[in-house]
Order: C-alpha cells, then structure tokens, then sequence
C-alpha cells in the first residue's frame, strides 16, 4: 500500500512493461475469477507473457497477490482523490465525506467481465487464511477509509471529535453494507441509496 506501513516495507519495483501487463491480467482475473481458482499460467496467458516474466517480477503467486492488494488500494486512493479535486471548499468536510461514497460509486461503475462482485480487497482476504499478511493489507485499507471519514468529519465538527469519531464508525458501516449488498446485486445502485443515506445523516449533525 503505498500510503500504509505494508507498503511501505517492502521495497518498490521497478514498473517494467511485463510486470504492468501481468498486474493487470492477475487484476481481472482475481477480481473475476478469485484469488485462489486463478493460476499463474491463466495469468500469464492473458498478459501475454511466458511464465518465466512473472518470476522474473514477483518471487511467487503470493508476491502477485500481495502486488494486487497494494494496487487496488491505490486504485481506491485515486478515485477517491480524484472526487476530492472537485470538491470547491477543500474545508467543507461534508462534501469530504460525500467524496468517499462517490470514490466507491466510481469503483462499482467501473466495466467487469463478470459484472461488479463488491470489494476486490474484501473478496480477495475472505480468500486468505487467518494470519496471512495480505489480510493486514485489506484490514490496513478499510481503517484509512474510516480515517479519511473521520478526517473530514472532524472539520464538519469542530470541537466534538468523539461524534466525529462516531460518526466515522457509523458512516463506514453503512458504506461497507451498501458495498456488500451491491456486490450480491452486481449493481451500483445501494452505493447510491448509501450516499442519499449519508448526507442525511450529514444534515441532521
């Protein structure tokens, strides 16, 4: 993750043409498929690469896994940057919030194979064991989005940060539940009842 400490020890790679066409095949096929029902071979089929390329840029299937959580997250941080770029008031933390929600309106517009499935970060660790690092990496993930949420909702709130902290808590639930239904429904649309939910919510603060 590149704004997390799993990231951040692990040393960065080289971003050579093989390893973007092999992190963007894994990427459809681990979404599409599941982690563990995907083979490399299945990846470097669809990359167009030979086997020995995925070696020569992840050490194993568990470093391309590892790989794929760090760039989802990524992936996450930039659509949600993104919506913040639009944002007229960068002190407006209700907008801020907002801006999460449409982060992952974004993600679920996006085009799958297979329709949307929910979260790929949460998917891929229901697909890992307990104790596995990648899970600290998904885990990593879900508590900087309640951060962001918490962040903002602090400007909203100034003074009163156990109702920011609270608030946090309760509009990441609502959007992890509108993430999963909308997954179940292969469809963006509880992600957009969500959002109608949280500025309620916003409104009544």
């Amino acid at each position: 993750m590149s704004d997390t400490p799993g990231a951040a020890s692990r040393p960065a790679r080289r971003q050579g043409k093989a390893r973007t066409l092999l992190l963007a095949a894994a990427a459809r096929r681990f979404y599409a498929d599941g982690v563990s029902a995907t083979g490399i071979d299945t990846i470097t089929a669809e990359a167009g690469v030979a086997k020995m390329s995925l070696y020569n840029n992840f050490s194993s299937k568990a470093d391309l896994v590892m790989a794929y959580l760090d760039a989802r997250h990524a992936e996450w941080l930039d659509l949600y940057r993104r919506r913040l770029a639009t944002v007229q008031d960068a002190e407006d933390g209700r907008s801020g919030v907002l801006a999460v929600f449409d982060a992952y309106a974004d993600h679920a517009a996006f085009a799958y194979e297979h329709g949307f499935r929910g979260c790929g970060l949460l998917n891929a660790a229901a697909e890992l064991p307990s104790g596995h690092e990648g899970r600290d990496v998904v885990r990593r993930h879900k508590e900087e989005v309640e951060a962001l949420l918490a962040g903002h909702l602090r400007t909203l709130l100034p003074g009163r940060p156990e109702e920011a902290r609270a608030a946090a808590e309760h509009l990441s639930f609502l959007l992890e539940g509108a993430m999963a239904r909308a997954g179940l429904e292969g469809a963006g649309t509880r992600l957009e009842h969500a959002r109608t939910m949280a500025a309620n919510l916003l409104d009544r603060l």
